[in-house]
């Protein structure tokens, strides 16, 4: 209690000192002091009712802060090791853990150690970020490891209303309690992904991931070059990539790209022109996009190629000049994730080990005078966001079958506060879903700043979070979509998104909210 005094008492102190003060404090008692230790001890104060809550004095205290820097904690959690339908010559095997990943990789290591029950290691996350001091009652959950789609139906439906069991704190009879108990929920599902490949994308797999709950799904395309799929015995074409990616905006999911460069039989020549085809082709154009170059594992079939000298992986400098030329050629309505995957050093045999090959292409695009345009690098980060001089900017693109809209509120230097993806079909798809039949579509709404708890003012705070960004962007695409000839709109929400969007006048029509528009459509 004396430590909380003391820092309520000193709102500025920055980081040395804070850990000066904790250090004179830890001399007088037995223990050491960290800040681990006092979040929770301030959170046990404020659940019994002998201290008031102070969201400044946490937000001092928050231990690694740009976990939640995207308004939303990112829980993710991995299945069990299971057989994949892909053959791919990069791929590691290792029998303890999903095709692709690593015995020593960090999120592999947690889920291991919590022998991949879902309930665990979900639970487990969100005690994590709550003891580093976070709020997480806004949700995104990640589901990695592997092909979910290959994974079965009935395992599948277990593992996500375990997960739903720990964000609700109660276990549920059926997934469709789980869900419905989580839009009421502390800890509230905002974002639900999955990971599979677009050889498993039809309909009938659309409808079952939206039974599921799902909002997002990250594709394995790799390579837009047929041959250099085919070499890799990746197992799909590039139409099985377009095909997919139609079907999953037509029924509204926000779409990540998995792409590989210096894949067996590719050249940085190659890989730049693969790249410029993402953009230029209307049946790819992704929302987000992870840069993933092949790393030379040991455990991978690629491994043989390279003892024979069939294979070479790029150096640092060349993958240097690669990435930075691909993130000067990348919209501003798509994020870059990553641009590395967080393979441990000792599996690479051979080639680039820059696991800070963002920082390093990010300084050397500074030198030059040049910037990344994509919403990772504009969103904005510990800046005083006044709503009032936002400027709103309606970026129009073109897919294959709809016209999308990226609605953005900005700061007058170009932050990114807020945006929300509107799509506008121009065809009937081949999709049987009734709901959405005529409507445009809001495939997503996303405020940054530092997550704050649900119906918490941001008064105060430096963020673009609770200051009415999210329902003005609605009711820009709403007008949108009004002037546009579309008088039903539909939003592919999250569970625990659903309250929100009932509060602005929407309905759950099967698994979309949906609201009716007219002519006289007011704010």
């Amino acid at each position: 209690m004396e430590i909380i005094r003391d820092l309520q008492n000193q709102p500025m102190l920055d980081e040395k000192q804070l850990g000066a003060l904790l250090r004179r404090h830890s001399r007088d008692y037995s223990g050491v002091f960290s800040k681990n230790l006092v979040i929770r001890t301030y959170r046990h104060l404020c659940d019994s009712g002998a201290l008031e809550p102070d969201p400044a004095l946490l937000q001092r205290l928050r231990m690694k802060p740009t976990r939640t820097i995207s308004g939303v904690a990112p829980v993710t959690v991995l299945t069990k090791p299971y057989p994949c339908p892909g053959k791919c010559i990069f791929c590691p095997t290792d029998v303890r853990m999903p095709k692709s990943y690593l015995s020593d990789e960090p999120g592999a290591m947690r889920a291991e150690q919590h022998e991949f029950d879902p309930f665990d290691q979900t639970h487990a996350r969100i005690g994590t970020f709550r003891d580093n001091g976070h709020d997480v009652d806004k949700i995104e959950l990640l589901i990695l490891g592997g092909t979910w789609s290959s994974y079965p139906r009935d395992y599948q439906e277990w593992f996500v209303k375990r997960c739903f069991d720990a964000m609700n704190g109660k276990e549920a009879n059926s997934l469709e309690q789980a869900q419905l108990w989580n839009e009421s929920a502390w800890h509230r599902n905002v974002g639900l992904v999955i990971e599979t490949r677009p050889d498993h994308i039809d309909s009938a797999e659309i409808d079952w991931l939206r039974n599921l709950g799902v909002t997002k799904v990250q594709l394995g395309a790799q390579s837009l070059h047929d041959n250099i799929l085919d070499l890799n015995k990746r197992g799909h074409k590039l139409s099985d990539t377009r095909i997919a990616m139609q079907l999953l905006r037509a029924a509204g999911f926000k779409i990540v790209l998995h792409w590989m460069p210096n894949l067996l039989g590719s050249t940085p020549d190659i890989d730049r022109a693969d790249y410029d085809l993402l953009w230029s082709d209307v049946s790819l154009r992704p929302d987000e996009i992870k840069i993933y170059p092949c790393s030379l594992l040991a455990n991978a079939e690629l491994y043989e190629y390279w003892k024979r000298g069939e294979y070479q992986p790029y150096s640092d400098d060349t993958l240097i000049e690669l990435v930075a030329a691909c993130k000067l050629k990348t919209p501003a309505y798509c994020r870059i994730n990553r641009v590395y995957r967080d393979i441990p050093a000792p599996n690479i045999v051979v080639g680039s080990t820059l696991s800070n090959l963002r920082q390093v292409v990010q300084k050397k695009l500074r030198e030059r005078g040049q910037r990344c345009g994509c919403i990772r690098c504009r969103e904005v980060r510990g800046i005083d966001i006044r709503s009032k001089k936002l400027i709103l900017d309606d970026l129009v693109y073109q897919s294959v079958s709809s016209e999308e809209h990226f609605l953005s509120y900005n700061t007058q230097n170009g932050e990114l506060a807020g945006y929300l993806r509107l799509s506008l079909p121009e065809v009937d798809s081949d999709l049987n879903i009734v709901e959405i039949r005529g409507a445009a579509l809001v495939r997503e709404l996303h405020v940054y700043g530092s997550a704050l708890p649900i119906g918490e003012n941001a008064i105060g705070r430096k963020t673009a979070q609770h200051r009415g960004l999210g329902k003005r962007l609605m009711y820009e695409a709403e007008q949108v979509a009004v002037a546009s000839g579309f008088n039903l709109i539909a939003v592919i929400a999250s569970v625990g998104t659903r309250e929100y969007y009932r509060a602005r006048g929407y309905k759950l029509s099967g698994t979309y909210m949906v609201k009716r528009l007219d002519e006289n459509h007011e704010q």
